[in-house]
């Protein structure tokens, strides 16, 4: 069983509810078979450009940030880690990207899912091989391609 707590610091309209998000956590997390328990914490744009900058040493907020946790030596714990979410971020994304705000959400979450299983987009072949991953899993979701021009097949 995948837990997840959602840690609300920034609330928006357009903001899904827990079932959603643990809908697309449990979506990303197919085949990991293993109990998880991951933190999903939206956030306002001061909070997260303080830690894009500090964590990434990038200015300016981003839609999300993923933070694995590192499991140290004899500690049995099934925490895969933090996602934090700027939901004003999120929300202008979908608006200028013609994008459902939920698809937007939904695709933010796995992608960040996915970081914290260790996929990244570094490199053209890693990226090519997160974006895919993402694609299939948004496809069952029943959401269509994100990384499609104005989200048009």
């Amino acid at each position: 069983m995948n837990l997840i707590e959602i840690q609300t610091i920034f609330k928006s309209d357009g903001q899904p509810d827990q079932e959603h998000i643990q809908r697309w956590v449990d979506a990303a997390l197919e085949g990991f078979n293993q109990d998880t328990e991951i933190v999903v914490r939206i956030v306002d744009e001061q909070e997260s450009a303080e830690l894009n900058e500090q964590y990434r040493h990038k200015q300016g907020p981003t839609n999300i940030l993923s933070f694995p946790f590192e499991i140290p030596e004899g500690i049995e714990l099934n925490l895969l880690g933090d996602l934090v979410v700027c939901a004003p971020v999120l929300e202008k994304e979908a608006l200028v990207q013609h994008k459902a705000l939920t698809d937007h959400w939904a695709h933010i979450i796995v992608h960040g899912v996915l970081h914290l299983l260790g996929y990244d987009h570094i490199d053209d072949k890693e990226a090519e091989l997160m974006e895919n991953k993402e694609i299939t899993i948004l496809s069952k979701l029943n959401i269509k391609n994100p990384y499609l021009q104005d989200n048009d097949e």
